[in-house]
């Protein structure tokens, strides 16, 4: 993990994880169904886009990438995870 909640032009990205000369940018949404995908709008990309340039911007980094980490609250306590990589 490289930053946690790290904010910059009016967003904030929840997670940048990355290996070698790879970095992803992670927003992680928790939602009992399917509405965490609908939850990331094309405002909401921007936003994170617009933060992802600024940390960039200090960084030396080959690829990256944004991924969306569902945390799936189940009725009976448990918890799921899906990753959809390459998100936008």
């Amino acid at each position: 993990m490289l930053e946690r909640n790290w904010q910059a032009a009016g967003a904030e990205i929840d997670l940048i994880v990355g290996r070698g000369g790879l970095v992803r940018f992670v927003e992680v949404k928790a939602r009992p169904d399917e509405s965490a995908w609908d939850a990331v709008t094309t405002d909401k990309q921007r936003r994170l886009r617009r933060a992802a340039e600024a940390w960039l911007a200090h960084h030396d980094v080959d690829e990256c990438a944004f991924m969306v980490a569902w945390v799936k609250a189940g009725d009976d306590g448990s918890l799921g995870l899906e990753l959809l990589d390459d998100a936008f």
